[in-house]
């Protein structure tokens, strides 16, 4: 039992270094593209909002006019 503990332990160190050699190779963005892709996301996100928003409105108002 204390033997398997131990080589779970073993295991650990090599795969932590091998994490930190991948972590080494990620191109990160810079500050720039971050903030671009980030107002890229929101005014999609807005926009995508305010379509089935406006879909919503249209289709409740059918709807009230068809039962009412």
């Amino acid at each position: 039992m204390l033997d398997k503990i131990k080589n779970k332990f073993k295991n650990i160190i090599p795969f932590l270094k091998e994490v930190r050699l991948e972590v080494k190779k990620i191109n990160w963005p810079s500050r720039k593209e971050t903030l671009r892709y980030t107002f890229i996301v929101v005014a999609v996100s807005a926009l995508a909002a305010a379509f089935l928003g406006g879909l919503d409105y249209v289709f409740s108002q059918l709807v009230n006019k068809v039962i009412f």
